[in-house]
């Protein structure tokens, strides 16, 4: 009955959960070599200003941080959450990971 009153607000099919969009529970080995790839990409880009001479302080936090082949897998593909169990989520778990920069270390104490 309510379904076609309130046309895009229809209720999802109850054997989803409940939620019409379901977030995979571990990374397809596609989506982690787009990780690492964006993850390289940056990389890159910090080694091109660096070797261009320009200075600021961004610059030097981000010359600090691990480099891709570095950083251990757990880094890569999971990132800080205070709400987690083990205070590590999956980073595909983030809204718009691919348009966030991933944290490339883990808070100290954690």
């Amino acid at each position: 009955m309510f379904g076609s009153v309130l046309g895009a607000f229809t209720p999802s099919f109850a054997a989803l959960g409940g939620k019409a969009w379901r977030i995979p529970w571990r990374l397809s080995k596609t989506r982690k070599a787009n990780v690492r790839k964006r993850l390289r990409e940056v990389d890159d880009v910090i080694d091109v200003l660096s070797a261009s001479g320009i200075e600021c302080k961004q610059l030097v936090l981000a010359q600090a941080l691990p480099k891709e082949h570095e950083m251990s897998a757990r880094d890569k593909y999971t990132t800080f959450s205070r709400t987690a169990k083990n205070h590590r989520k999956g980073v595909h778990k983030v809204p718009h990971f691919t348009k966030r920069p991933i944290p490339r270390t883990t808070p100290t104490g954690f």
